[in-house]
């Protein structure tokens, strides 16, 4: 990560870490109710998501909810630093492993290419560019697929920022889902 986005990114973590947790329940049930009114208007059979760190909105009930309907989930996996992330089937009660950042990863199972992708927000523009947590993971991996997947970003209405200065490798997410609204292209 640039000294640059370090500073861009810091406010966002901030604030997302120092929010009261009856709030940010309160923010994640408004976020979740949203982002499941888009997906059931979407055809899907696997969907790639996050184990929740730094604030993130958890999203791990819905997840399970979408696992019992049948759909595969699919969290990240970082080979290295400089690769695509593999996104590797998840469902409750699976061996989780720490992968790099002590972040829970499935313990086994092949990469598959999502149909769907739900990325965390640190910040986002109304480009919908996103900032994330400033290994440019997302976008590698987003250029990496054969055909791009859907992408929505997650995360708060306070990620909402004027501009993140993209650079020429972001990729903008297809639609944000905040706890208040919905934007796509």
């Amino acid at each position: 990560m640039s000294a640059g986005s370090a500073r861009q990114n810091a406010p966002a973590w901030s604030k997302r870490k120092r929010l009261p947790s009856g709030e940010r329940q309160e923010k994640t049930a408004a976020l979740v109710s949203n982002l499941r009114r888009i997906l059931q208007g979407r055809r899907f059979t696997t969907i790639a998501a996050y184990w929740p760190i730094r604030g993130e909105p958890d999203l791990r009930p819905l997840l399970s909810d979408l696992c019992e309907a049948g759909i595969t989930v699919l969290l990240p996996r970082i080979v290295t630093r400089d690769e695509p992330l593999q996104f590797i089937p998840w469902a409750p009660g699976c061996d989780m492993i720490r992968g790099p950042w002590n972040i829970p990863v499935p313990g086994k199972g092949d990469p598959q290419v999502p149909d769907l992708v739900l990325s965390p927000l640190v910040g986002v523009d109304p480009d919908r560019f996103r900032l994330g947590n400033g290994g440019g993971y997302y976008d590698r991996t987003l250029v990496a697929f054969p055909v791009k997947p859907t992408t929505i970003g997650v995360g708060f209405e306070f990620c909402l920022i004027p501009t993140i200065f993209p650079m020429p490798w972001d990729v903008p997410m297809d639609m944000v889902v905040t706890e208040d609204r919905a934007r796509e292209q």
